[in-house]
């Protein structure tokens, strides 16, 4: 019997890169479910491709001329914030969460409600949401897998083992742009120059994220919701070839790490797949870059962010909300051109020390309403502080 498939943001990066791993073995899987934001071009070729029963395209707008190209076939279009319980009457087998923001919550709610499997890949939803996650992934029975390469490597190197057992775990970053570029000039960095990674190219968001290293602040969150390690065994190293994404130091004298190239059907099919025999076709690491692997310590005069993650875990529930938020409206002034590069790090300070930060950071959400609420502060909180 196949495998019954969902996937939430088809149309984004990862649920791309989800389905050129399905094509390659369509006898396997079918795909029940696919939804996407605006991009309804590209999720009408995915429902026609994959022959695709039901397809949700949110923006409301794009419903007509979508369900019209689809008219000759048996897909069913929905549109709007119809719950995907409404759509599916039957237990998924694996759901792929790729919708990108907080707006990928509350389907990552309905598909925990409805799946056997989750495979995270919308970080909001931990870092803002994994208070109301957890209790229904406990409910419901979900398993949950993450498919960030960071942990997913963390994942893989655990399994079976107690807290006991770890002494550190490290998870790498590679420096972004900016890791040899004189101090002095870090104020004076451009977007264009913030957004060229040097190993691989990203979305803006994330590549500004990169750049300054707040996305491993995220990450070390979201480890330390999904893992039930003690949160202060964490710690950031960078690792500018990024073939190891985790590292783990065990209190036996061991040290584990996993090497894969940055492509994400790795962690993508091994998650579909789980132990079973699969050959996936990726490009290979060549051998002799393993003698080239280097390993340094973070300068958090260079990555101040990296300071956040404490005041993030331990000033509220609602905290690393609050900084999600203020990140993503201080990325959009940066891309304008309305604030300097070291403004967002700066900014995002300035936030912990505002009056009514406590009143909502210290709030434990019921709700997507509570979240929303305290979401909604830092990003008017964020723009008052920097545009006047």
């Amino acid at each position: 019997m196949k495998m019954k498939i969902a996937i939430l943001g088809s149309t984004g990066s990862i649920g791309k890169s989800t389905l050129d791993v399905i094509r390659k073995d369509k006898n396997f899987f079918e795909v029940v479910f696919l939804s996407a934001n605006n991009n309804y071009k590209k999720l009408i070729q995915q429902a026609k491709e994959f022959n695709v029963k039901n397809i949700l395209i949110k923006n409301q707008i794009f419903h007509e001329r979508t369900e019209r190209s689809l008219k000759n076939s048996k897909t069913k279009v929905y549109s709007g914030d119809i719950s995907l319980t409404n759509i599916i009457s039957k237990k998924l087998d694996y759901t792929m969460a790729a919708i990108v923001g907080v707006a990928g919550l509350q389907p990552t709610i309905d598909a925990i409600k409805i799946s056997k499997t989750v495979a995270l890949a919308n970080k909001e939803s931990i870092i803002c949401g994994w208070e109301i996650l957890s209790k229904l992934i406990k409910k419901y029975k979900t398993k949950i897998l993450p498919v960030d390469s960071e942990h997913f490597s963390i994942m893989e190197l655990t399994k079976d083992i107690s807290d006991e057992e770890v002494e550190e775990i490290i998870i790498t970053a590679s420096g972004g742009p900016f890791l040899n570029l004189p101090q002095n000039k870090l104020n004076y960095v451009k977007p264009t120059q913030a957004i060229n990674h040097p190993n691989w190219k990203m979305g803006k968001k994330i590549s500004i994220d990169s750049a300054n290293l707040m996305n491993k602040v995220f990450e070390v969150i979201e480890a330390c919701r999904i893992f039930k390690f003690n949160k202060k065994k964490y710690r950031i190293m960078i690792h500018p070839q990024s073939y190891v994404h985790s590292i783990i130091r065990f209190k036996n004298g061991l040290i584990k790490m996993i090497l894969y190239n940055t492509d994400m059907k790795i962690p993508i099919s091994n998650t579909l797949y789980g132990r079973k025999n699969h050959v996936l076709n990726v490009k290979k690491i060549d051998a002799r870059i393993l003698s080239k692997l280097s390993f340094q310590n973070v300068n958090t005069k260079r990555f101040p962010s990296i300071k956040l993650i404490n005041k993030c875990l331990n000033l509220g529930f609602l905290a690393p909300t609050i900084v999600n938020a203020s990140n993503e409206v201080l990325v959009s002034l940066f891309l304008t051109k309305k604030i300097g590069f070291l403004n967002i790090v700066k900014t995002i300070n300035k936030i912990f020390r505002d009056k009514d930060f406590k009143k909502y950071a210290r709030r434990k959400p019921e709700s997507i309403k509570d979240i929303q609420i305290t979401d909604n502060w830092a990003r008017l909180k964020t723009l008052a502080m920097c545009v006047r």
